[in-house]
């Protein structure tokens, strides 16, 4: 390989990881290497959106938790006063 098409080929590296970088969000501060995720606002809705649905199912996980550690008392004291309701005795 010869230094001009090694040239190129650096440059060509160089492009694509700043498009990717661009791609995906990522900008450097001034102030040394540190990277950092862009806040626009599509990002700030995006995460709002999906904390809300994080919350949502942890409701819904708690109910079933609940559901499934439930002892079988309270349900056979509901049945056992249905059926006391069912006979008129």
């Amino acid at each position: 390989m010869n230094p001009f098409e090694m040239v190129v080929a650096i440059i060509v590296v160089i492009t694509v990881g700043r498009v990717l970088m661009a791609r995906f969000g990522v900008v450097h501060s001034k102030h040394g290497e540190q990277v950092a995720f862009r806040d626009d606002g599509a990002t700030k809705a995006e995460n709002a959106r999906l904390q809300e649905e994080l919350r949502s199912m942890k409701e819904r996980l708690a109910v079933l938790e609940r559901l499934a550690t439930d002892n079988d008392t309270s349900s056979a004291r509901l049945d056992r006063q249905i059926e006391r309701l069912r006979d008129p005795k």
